[in-house]
């Protein structure tokens, strides 16, 4: 049977690596206790502006020294540290810790523009550290299996590719809203795993074309005024002769709560990852041939904090700088051809 998620580490492990937590938010709570649950490592040093925030992440991990500042963090003597902080910020602490020699698992975007990106791993191979990004819908079972049918040629030669992500409510911090800290709107926050989706699942690909459509409002937006968009249609085409079409927005009229797809349709057959009933973690999987349709994925699946834990058993491991990190930037230039930039 494939297997869908990180071992969990035997407790007689030679290393348990000390990680620090900067930021423990929803995304940062759900995270940390992802990688308790592998036994992978330790949680030694925690930071956020909220005392309840701290609070909470305390009650998982009860050892944590808590509170103080991230310079404080980068002298507690770790080998890793979790970013889940505003997007803004992610690039210069990333750069920091990987150059105090602390490996770096950072929520998405890693960047806002791909210059920012580079810089990070640039600094990752100096320092010869393991850099990931949560891209986490990467570890779900179903896209596990669908880019397993791709990979084996079962689909045959893939030619066109349909993403779709809505999420009826958008972001609650108003920082989401100004380009200069976000990077961009619903495209950075939510079209940032449809890119990486579409180029992961096919094995990167070269990207030889961008085109897209951005509204703010249900107005074609200007991106120079500084506001960022809440719908983006966009057209991405691979060096393969595939086209993938990208498709995303905050608060759109679409009855229901969220409204997520990847599909990926080849010469021989197609597939498809959706999500259930308009839920944000139910998804379920589909192989196609002709008229037929085979379900090989269904909820439950426990996928949310997937990336995070594979992260932290590699680093138990003692793996380094991955090459394939350079990923990262594939995705960050697409981003930056999306924008114009």
């Amino acid at each position: 049977m494939m297997q869908t998620a990180p071992d969990r580490v035997s407790e007689t492990a030679l290393h348990r690596p000390r990680l620090g937590f900067l930021g423990v938010g929803w995304i940062g709570h759900h995270r940390m206790k992802a990688i308790l649950e592998t036994g992978a490592a330790e949680i030694a040093a925690i930071v956020d502006p909220s005392p309840e925030m701290i609070r909470r992440a305390a009650e998982l991990a009860p050892d944590a020294v808590c509170g103080g500042t991230f310079d404080e963090l980068l002298e507690a003597g770790l080998d890793g540290v979790v970013i889940a902080t505003p997007t803004a910020l992610h690039a210069a602490q990333a750069i920091r810790a990987l150059e105090r020699g602390l490996a770096v698992f950072c929520q998405k975007p890693l960047g806002r523009t791909a210059t920012e990106v580079r810089a990070v791993l640039d600094a990752a191979r100096r320092a010869d550290r393991l850099l990931a990004v949560d891209f986490s819908y990467r570890f779900t079972v179903g896209m596990r299996l669908i880019r397993d049918l791709i990979s084996r040629g079962e689909l045959g030669r893939i030619y066109a590719i349909d993403l779709v992500f809505h999420n009826a409510y958008g972001p609650d911090k108003p920082w989401f809203y100004d380009a200069a800290l976000s990077g961009g709107g619903c495209v950075m926050d939510l079209g940032v795993h449809l890119v990486d989706l579409a180029l992961w699942t096919l094995d990167f690909p070269k990207v030889s074309r961008v085109s897209s459509t951005l509204f703010a409002g249900g107005e074609r937006l200007n991106m120079v005024n500084g506001r960022v968009e809440d719908y983006a249609s966009i057209a991405l085409e691979l060096e393969t002769g595939a086209v993938a079409r990208l498709v995303c927005s905050w608060r759109l009229q679409a009855g229901r709560d969220a409204l997520i797809s990847a599909a990926f349709y080849g010469t021989t057959g197609g597939a498809a990852l959706r999500n259930v009933n308009g839920s944000f973690y139910d998804f379920i999987a589909e192989h196609y041939r002709g008229t037929q349709c085979q379900r090989i994925a269904t909820p439950p699946d426990a996928w949310g904090g997937r990336a995070a834990a594979d992260w932290a058993v590699r680093l138990a491991a003692g793996q380094r700088f991955d090459p394939d990190a350079e990923d990262l930037f594939i995705v960050a230039d697409t981003l930056d051809w999306i924008y114009g930039r």
